[in-house]
């Protein structure tokens, strides 16, 4: 899967995840730059993307990741 529709797919989990329609996301994306974005709404952005993606994460990817560039990046090795 090409990073392009990685990248919109994500974008729809945080929309839904955050139920706000008007979010974009962005590389440089942390959960500071998003409102309502606690530990919980995490898990469950962590699980849809696992659930979307077919993968599970495991808990070193889970540290590396520092924004939501990071992510897009691991998604894109783990669905070649």
């Amino acid at each position: 899967m090409n990073k392009n529709k990685i990248t919109q797919e994500v974008e729809a989990i945080f929309k839904k995840v955050f139920e706000d329609d008007k979010l974009e996301i962005n590389m440089t994306m942390t959960a500071n730059d998003v409102d309502n974005w606690d530990s919980l709404s995490h898990m469950l952005l962590i699980v849809e993307v696992e659930n979307t993606f077919n993968i599970k994460f495991k808990l070193r990817d889970l540290n590396k990741m520092k924004n939501v560039g990071d992510m897009i990046d691991l998604l894109v090795l783990k669905t070649e």
